[in-house]
Protein backbone atom coordinates (compact mmCIF):
# COMPACT_ATOMS: atom_id res chain seq x y z
CA UNK A 1 0.00 0.00 0.00
CA UNK A 2 2.74 1.78 0.71
CA UNK A 3 4.32 1.22 -2.47
CA UNK A 4 1.25 2.34 -4.35
CA UNK A 5 1.11 5.60 -3.24
CA UNK A 6 5.09 6.48 -3.57
CA UNK A 7 5.07 4.48 -6.88
CA UNK A 8 2.34 6.10 -8.94
CA UNK A 9 3.98 5.44 -12.36
CA UNK A 10 3.34 1.31 -11.67
CA UNK A 11 -0.17 1.85 -10.98
CA UNK A 12 -2.06 0.77 -14.11
CA UNK A 13 0.51 -2.14 -14.24
CA UNK A 14 -0.20 -3.46 -10.68
CA UNK A 15 -4.18 -2.61 -10.76
CA UNK A 16 -4.53 -4.48 -14.14
CA UNK A 17 -3.09 -7.89 -12.62
CA UNK A 18 -4.39 -6.97 -9.18
CA UNK A 19 -7.94 -6.74 -10.26
CA UNK A 20 -8.09 -10.34 -11.73
CA UNK A 21 -7.02 -12.11 -8.23
CA UNK A 22 -9.59 -14.82 -7.02
CA UNK A 23 -9.30 -13.30 -3.33
CA UNK A 24 -7.32 -10.78 -1.39
CA UNK A 25 -6.45 -10.95 2.40
CA UNK A 26 -6.30 -7.54 4.07
CA UNK A 27 -4.77 -6.57 7.00
CA UNK A 28 -7.68 -4.87 8.81
CA UNK A 29 -10.88 -3.31 8.08
CA UNK A 30 -9.68 0.10 7.13
CA UNK A 31 -7.18 -1.28 4.78
CA UNK A 32 -9.87 -3.49 3.11
CA UNK A 33 -11.68 -0.34 2.30
CA UNK A 34 -8.50 1.37 0.82
CA UNK A 35 -7.73 -1.65 -1.02
CA UNK A 36 -11.09 -1.46 -2.81
CA UNK A 37 -10.89 2.80 -3.38
CA UNK A 38 -7.47 2.25 -4.86
CA UNK A 39 -7.49 -0.90 -7.02
CA UNK A 40 -10.54 -1.18 -7.64
CA UNK A 41 -11.75 -4.27 -6.33
CA UNK A 42 -15.19 -5.41 -4.78
CA UNK A 43 -14.98 -5.49 -1.85
CA UNK A 44 -16.69 -9.32 -1.75
CA UNK A 45 -13.31 -10.35 -2.92
CA UNK A 46 -11.34 -8.85 -0.01
CA UNK A 47 -11.18 -10.67 3.65
CA UNK A 48 -9.80 -9.21 6.80
CA UNK A 49 -7.46 -11.69 8.36
CA UNK A 50 -4.98 -9.61 10.27
CA UNK A 51 -1.58 -10.93 11.07
CA UNK A 52 0.13 -13.27 13.42
CA UNK A 53 2.74 -14.03 16.19
CA UNK A 54 4.37 -17.57 17.18
CA UNK A 55 2.56 -17.47 21.06
CA UNK A 56 4.85 -20.27 21.02
CA UNK A 57 7.54 -17.56 21.93
CA UNK A 58 6.03 -14.37 22.68
CA UNK A 59 4.32 -15.28 26.09
CA UNK A 60 4.06 -13.51 29.59
CA UNK A 61 6.27 -14.03 32.93
CA UNK A 62 6.41 -11.84 35.94
CA UNK A 63 7.75 -8.31 35.55
CA UNK A 64 10.61 -6.85 37.83
CA UNK A 65 8.88 -4.33 40.24
CA UNK A 66 13.09 -2.97 41.12
CA UNK A 67 14.68 -0.44 39.85
CA UNK A 68 13.84 1.33 36.48
CA UNK A 69 10.59 1.53 33.87
CA UNK A 70 12.33 -0.72 31.05
CA UNK A 71 11.23 0.93 27.74
CA UNK A 72 11.81 -1.41 24.41
CA UNK A 73 11.62 0.31 20.86
CA UNK A 74 11.81 -2.76 18.25
CA UNK A 75 11.87 -1.61 14.29
CA UNK A 76 14.10 -0.02 11.82
CA UNK A 77 16.00 3.01 12.93
CA UNK A 78 14.68 5.31 10.69
CA UNK A 79 12.72 8.20 10.57
CA UNK A 80 9.01 6.83 9.01
CA UNK A 81 9.29 4.78 12.35
CA UNK A 82 8.91 7.75 14.23
CA UNK A 83 12.54 6.62 16.48
CA UNK A 84 14.23 10.05 16.09
CA UNK A 85 10.89 11.54 17.63
CA UNK A 86 11.02 8.87 20.57
CA UNK A 87 14.63 9.90 21.41
CA UNK A 88 14.40 13.65 21.34
CA UNK A 89 10.96 13.17 23.36
CA UNK A 90 13.26 10.54 25.82
CA UNK A 91 15.79 13.97 26.05
CA UNK A 92 13.14 16.00 27.45
CA UNK A 93 12.59 13.06 30.42
CA UNK A 94 16.07 12.32 31.11
CA UNK A 95 16.30 13.09 34.85
CA UNK A 96 13.12 10.14 34.97
CA UNK A 97 13.56 6.68 36.64
CA UNK A 98 13.82 4.88 32.67
CA UNK A 99 16.18 2.72 30.63
CA UNK A 100 15.18 2.22 26.44
CA UNK A 101 16.50 -0.63 24.81
CA UNK A 102 17.21 -0.64 20.85
CA UNK A 103 16.63 -3.53 19.08
CA UNK A 104 17.06 -3.31 15.00
CA UNK A 105 19.43 -1.94 12.68
CA UNK A 106 19.13 0.52 9.54
CA UNK A 107 21.82 2.08 7.04
CA UNK A 108 22.32 5.71 5.61
CA UNK A 109 21.74 9.02 7.26
CA UNK A 110 18.94 8.65 8.78
CA UNK A 111 20.55 5.51 10.81
CA UNK A 112 23.50 7.66 11.84
CA UNK A 113 20.94 10.19 12.74
CA UNK A 114 19.57 7.80 15.18
CA UNK A 115 22.58 6.33 16.71
CA UNK A 116 23.47 10.39 17.25
CA UNK A 117 20.57 10.91 18.82
CA UNK A 118 20.63 8.05 20.83
CA UNK A 119 24.16 8.90 21.79
CA UNK A 120 22.86 11.86 23.50
CA UNK A 121 21.39 10.52 26.47
CA UNK A 122 24.42 8.14 27.34
CA UNK A 123 23.92 5.21 29.90
CA UNK A 124 20.15 5.36 29.90
CA UNK A 125 19.99 3.73 26.34
CA UNK A 126 21.24 0.29 24.80
CA UNK A 127 21.55 -0.61 21.78
CA UNK A 128 20.98 -4.22 20.94
CA UNK A 129 21.22 -3.74 17.36
CA UNK A 130 19.54 -6.70 14.74
CA UNK A 131 18.41 -9.70 17.18
CA UNK A 132 16.50 -12.57 15.99
CA UNK A 133 13.46 -13.42 17.21
CA UNK A 134 14.51 -15.97 20.25
CA UNK A 135 16.23 -12.66 21.34
CA UNK A 136 13.62 -10.46 20.88
CA UNK A 137 11.20 -12.16 22.76
CA UNK A 138 13.61 -12.31 25.62
CA UNK A 139 13.84 -8.23 25.87
CA UNK A 140 9.76 -8.03 25.69
CA UNK A 141 9.59 -10.37 28.70
CA UNK A 142 11.99 -7.86 30.81
CA UNK A 143 10.31 -4.54 29.27
CA UNK A 144 7.82 -2.77 30.91
CA UNK A 145 6.69 -0.31 28.16
CA UNK A 146 6.83 -0.92 24.59
CA UNK A 147 6.84 2.21 22.09
CA UNK A 148 6.50 2.34 18.39
CA UNK A 149 5.87 5.94 17.42
CA UNK A 150 5.52 5.21 13.42
CA UNK A 151 3.77 7.69 11.10
CA UNK A 152 3.10 4.56 8.56
CA UNK A 153 1.93 0.72 9.19
CA UNK A 154 0.52 -1.99 7.87
CA UNK A 155 0.14 -4.24 10.53
CA UNK A 156 2.66 -4.65 12.97
CA UNK A 157 3.51 -8.01 14.31
CA UNK A 158 5.92 -6.53 16.92
CA UNK A 159 3.16 -4.81 18.78
CA UNK A 160 1.42 -8.01 19.30
CA UNK A 161 4.38 -10.08 20.48
CA UNK A 162 4.65 -7.49 22.35
CA UNK A 163 1.52 -7.59 24.14
CA UNK A 164 1.83 -11.20 24.38
CA UNK A 165 4.54 -10.50 26.36
CA UNK A 166 3.00 -8.65 29.15
CA UNK A 167 4.69 -5.32 27.54
CA UNK A 168 2.35 -2.25 28.09
CA UNK A 169 1.90 0.05 24.28
CA UNK A 170 2.31 3.48 23.45
CA UNK A 171 1.54 3.31 19.54
CA UNK A 172 0.36 6.04 16.77
CA UNK A 173 -3.26 5.72 15.84
CA UNK A 174 -2.71 4.54 12.43
CA UNK A 175 -5.26 3.02 10.37
CA UNK A 176 -6.78 0.20 12.13
CA UNK A 177 -5.63 0.91 15.33
CA UNK A 178 -8.53 1.67 16.71
CA UNK A 179 -10.71 -1.29 15.15
CA UNK A 180 -7.95 -3.72 16.95
CA UNK A 181 -6.98 -1.73 20.08
CA UNK A 182 -9.29 0.44 20.82
CA UNK A 183 -10.89 -1.61 23.76
CA UNK A 184 -7.88 -1.98 25.66
CA UNK A 185 -7.40 -0.21 28.95
CA UNK A 186 -5.56 3.44 28.08
CA UNK A 187 -2.85 2.31 30.88
CA UNK A 188 -2.20 -0.51 28.68
CA UNK A 189 -2.19 0.65 25.37
CA UNK A 190 -2.14 4.43 24.66
CA UNK A 191 -2.94 5.40 20.74
CA UNK A 192 -1.83 8.74 20.16
CA UNK A 193 -3.29 10.96 17.54
CA UNK A 194 -1.48 12.31 14.57
CA UNK A 195 -2.64 15.28 12.96
CA UNK A 196 -1.95 15.71 9.42
CA UNK A 197 1.16 14.22 7.51
CA UNK A 198 2.90 16.19 5.44
CA UNK A 199 3.69 12.92 3.18
CA UNK A 200 2.40 9.69 3.68
CA UNK A 201 5.15 9.04 6.50
CA UNK A 202 5.91 12.02 7.62
CA UNK A 203 5.17 14.91 9.69
CA UNK A 204 4.67 18.51 8.78
CA UNK A 205 8.16 20.64 11.18
CA UNK A 206 5.81 22.65 12.43
CA UNK A 207 3.98 19.94 14.67
CA UNK A 208 7.08 18.01 15.82
CA UNK A 209 7.55 20.05 18.57
CA UNK A 210 3.96 19.31 19.76
CA UNK A 211 4.41 15.43 19.14
CA UNK A 212 7.31 15.44 21.55
CA UNK A 213 5.53 16.85 23.95
CA UNK A 214 2.38 14.74 23.32
CA UNK A 215 4.53 11.48 23.57
CA UNK A 216 6.69 12.92 26.79
CA UNK A 217 3.14 13.00 28.59
CA UNK A 218 2.20 9.36 27.28
CA UNK A 219 5.87 7.99 28.55
CA UNK A 220 5.28 9.63 31.76
CA UNK A 221 1.54 8.33 32.39
CA UNK A 222 2.97 5.11 31.39
CA UNK A 223 5.73 4.48 34.21
CA UNK A 224 3.85 5.75 36.46
CA UNK A 225 1.42 3.39 35.58
CA UNK A 226 4.51 0.60 36.09
CA UNK A 227 5.36 1.94 39.09
CA UNK A 228 2.28 1.37 40.80
CA UNK A 229 1.55 -1.96 38.82
CA UNK A 230 4.85 -3.53 36.82
CA UNK A 231 2.64 -6.41 35.63
CA UNK A 232 -1.16 -5.21 34.03
CA UNK A 233 -4.53 -6.94 34.14
CA UNK A 234 -6.70 -5.81 30.98
CA UNK A 235 -8.83 -9.23 29.55
CA UNK A 236 -9.54 -6.99 26.61
CA UNK A 237 -5.53 -6.76 25.64
CA UNK A 238 -4.92 -10.46 26.56
CA UNK A 239 -7.87 -11.46 23.90
CA UNK A 240 -6.15 -9.34 21.46
CA UNK A 241 -3.13 -11.19 22.11
CA UNK A 242 -4.63 -14.37 21.25
CA UNK A 243 -6.83 -13.28 18.26
CA UNK A 244 -3.40 -12.56 16.28
CA UNK A 245 -1.38 -15.56 16.75
CA UNK A 246 -0.25 -18.06 13.87
CA UNK A 247 -3.05 -20.71 14.37
CA UNK A 248 -6.14 -17.88 14.80
CA UNK A 249 -4.87 -16.05 11.26
CA UNK A 250 -3.79 -19.75 9.88
CA UNK A 251 -7.54 -20.40 10.02
CA UNK A 252 -9.05 -17.31 9.13
CA UNK A 253 -6.40 -17.62 5.81
CA UNK A 254 -7.44 -21.23 5.39
CA UNK A 255 -10.98 -20.42 5.40
CA UNK A 256 -10.33 -18.15 2.66
CA UNK A 257 -8.84 -20.68 0.19
CA UNK A 258 -11.55 -23.21 0.76
CA UNK A 259 -14.28 -20.71 0.08
CA UNK A 260 -12.72 -19.45 -2.93
CA UNK A 261 -12.08 -22.58 -4.18
CA UNK A 262 -15.69 -24.15 -3.67
CA UNK A 263 -16.92 -21.04 -5.73
CA UNK A 264 -14.30 -22.71 -8.77
CA UNK A 265 -15.88 -24.73 -11.44
CA UNK A 266 -15.63 -28.69 -11.59
CA UNK A 267 -14.11 -30.95 -14.51
CA UNK A 268 -14.42 -34.36 -14.79
CA UNK A 269 -11.18 -35.92 -15.47
CA UNK A 270 -10.57 -38.22 -18.34
CA UNK A 271 -10.33 -41.76 -17.34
Amino acid sequence: MRQYNNCPHLRCFVERYCRDLDRVVALTKDQKTDICRLYGIPPNKIVVVGGGHDDTLFTRRPKSAAGAAQILYAGKFNRSKGLPWLLRSLAKIQNHDWHLHLAGSGDGPEFRNCLDLASKLGSKVTNHGYVNHRRLSELMKTAHIQVLPSFFEGLPLVLFEGLASGCRIITTNLSGFTEIFGKAKRDTINLIQLPPLETIDRPYQKDEIQLENVLCSCILDMIAAVKKSPDFDDPEAEKIASDYTWPRVFERTLSVYREALSRQPRFDLPS
